[in-house]
């Protein structure tokens, strides 16, 4: 799972856009508006968000679910170990 707060998150700590996610996702621009429009849990079809999530991960972002590690706890998105800047 993944909520459009995370997706939006995720794209400003990558510094792209809503445009340049579409195409590393292999998805049109108006799916990634729709999905970042969503309230809470982005819904969407299952493969287009599957490969958005793909795309993200790949550009080297961690997205940090609800049970997830991470010392302050909840939900957040983080550069993968060895990425970013």
């Amino acid at each position: 799972m993944i909520t459009s707060s995370q997706m939006r998150a995720a794209r400003a700590l990558l510094g792209i856009d809503q445009r340049t996610l579409a195409r590393l996702a292999g998805v049109s621009v108006p799916t990634i508006q729709r999905m970042e429009a969503s309230a809470g849990n982005v819904r969407g079809v299952v493969g287009s968000l599957t490969r958005v999530v793909d795309a993200l991960e790949a550009a080297g972002v961690e997205l940090i679910g609800d049970n997830a590690a991470s010392p302050a706890g909840g939900r957040g998105v983080r550069f993968r170990t060895g990425s970013g800047t």
